[in-house]
């Protein structure tokens, strides 16, 4: 479907409307979104034509013309998620449900040139043709889809992912570093609050990270360099990745140090640790080290989570914004 910039945002706003609401008359879509009844025909007339959305027939009569009544295909569109780590990539197939189609993992890209990663995507598209937007979730610094700083992996550092796959596939792409992707999938697979601000700590197999959801949204920061929590001075000349090497309990007292500091400065609900990473009786023990540097009433919850699941739903929520912008 060829539309303007403007029939595009209207489109957006429709699809929307009908996920939301389930189904819809188009004097419905008219009072939910503000959009004219002409143009609300015209609109999912075409969708209809195009198989984006189904006519499940006439409503029931009031006493007037009954309506037609209006369901979204979630399988029209679909979205792909990829996260790189050290030892593997995932990837995710879904609808915009986020209903999962395909799953799987394959070697890691990272220390290879973007080759193997064109590869990868080129066979997950071949198998699924109405792939239209990819989020891609990188252990480093990203800023508007460049990736500017990622330690260790040469091939990936300062390159400007979005527009190198954009330009390849022609898709609508998105990247974000992983732990902003963890910590907006957390939130929005427990329907959490806009106004709930939380912190999502890893240390994770390419160093320590965070990521912070304030006010509604993830904090990028001045540079996009918000949670490269390595470099945190802890103590003396000390920073939290180096603490991280010692024995267990040093790594305690860096992690409560970094919960005291984060308390002071944002003073979050909820800080939330991979649960494959930290076990109940460290978290007790770490909650108990906080409250000897802040007082335990200012002190957030500290929760685990599957950082996996978290990140994957994270890429899988920016894909979708992406998909239903078409």
């Amino acid at each position: 479907m060829t539309v303007n910039h403007k029939s595009t945002a209207m489109l957006h706003q429709i699809r929307v409307a009908l996920l939301t609401l389930g189904s819809a008359t188009k004097g419905e879509l008219c009072e939910k979104v503000g959009i004219s009844f002409p143009t609300i025909t015209k609109l999912i007339d075409q969708m209809e034509k195009s198989g984006e959305v189904t006519n499940l027939g006439f409503d029931e009569s009031s006493g007037g013309r009954p309506a037609q009544r209006y369901l979204y295909n979630p399988d029209y569109m679909l979205g792909l998620a990829i996260f790189l780590e050290r030892n593997e990539t995932v990837f995710t197939v879904f609808n915009c449900l986020g209903e999962v189609k395909k799953q799987g993992t394959y070697k890691s890209v990272l220390g290879e040139n973007l080759s193997l990663l064109k590869g990868l995507i080129t066979d997950i598209l071949n198998a699924f043709p109405s792939i239209c937007s990819i989020a891609f979730g990188v252990p480093g610094a990203v800023e508007n889809g460049k990736i500017f700083y990622i330690p260790d992996y040469s091939g990936f550092h300062d390159v400007d992912l979005q527009a190198v796959i954009e330009e390849e596939f022609s898709l609508s792409v998105v990247v974000e570093n992983d732990m902003n992707a963890a910590v907006l999938g957390y939130h929005h697979r427990n329907d959490m609050e806009k106004r709930q601000s939380s912190v999502y700590i890893l240390a994770g197999n390419n160093g320590p990270g965070a990521g912070l959801f304030v006010n509604g949204d993830v904090v990028r920061g001045k540079s996009f360099f918000t949670g490269e929590v390595s470099f945190t001075p802890i103590g003396g000349d000390q920073t939290f990745y180096e603490a991280l090497q010692g024995e267990k309990r040093e790594q305690e007292e860096a992690i409560s140090r970094l919960v005291a500091m984060m308390t002071v400065m944002i003073n979050p609900h909820t800080i939330i640790f991979n649960k494959e990473e930290m076990e109940q009786s460290m978290l007790e023990r770490i909650n108990m080290l906080a409250a000897s540097f802040v007082p335990k009433e200012h002190l957030p919850d500290l929760k685990t989570s599957d950082w996996k699941e978290d990140y994957l739903h994270g890429l899988k929520f920016l894909a979708v914004e992406r998909m239903l912008r078409q």
